[in-house]
């Protein structure tokens, strides 16, 4: 359960700092180095959020069928009820 709550505050570190780092790119006030500098920890940042996103939803298919729940549906099926 720690584990979680630790892949969870780290997730949510990383999400913020990927949202600083837009904020900074989008200002315009970094220079074409600092700016390759930012994007480049931004795709890592981005990539690192995307794969604890993908084991979430892997944990909560697992939990689902181990529960005998009825079946998953995407969250893009969603928006068309």
């Amino acid at each position: 359960m720690a584990e979680s709550k630790d892949k969870l505050k780290d997730f949510e570190k990383s999400l913020q700092h990927l949202e600083k780092i837009v904020s900074n790119m989008e200002s315009g006030e970094l220079g074409l180095e600092e700016s390759l500098e930012q994007f480049e920890q931004g795709i890592k940042l981005a990539k690192t959020c995307q794969d604890t996103l993908a084991n979430a939803e892997i944990r909560v298919e697992q939990l689902i069928e181990k529960n005998g729940l009825q079946q998953t549906v995407p969250f893009e099926d969603l928006d068309e009820d």
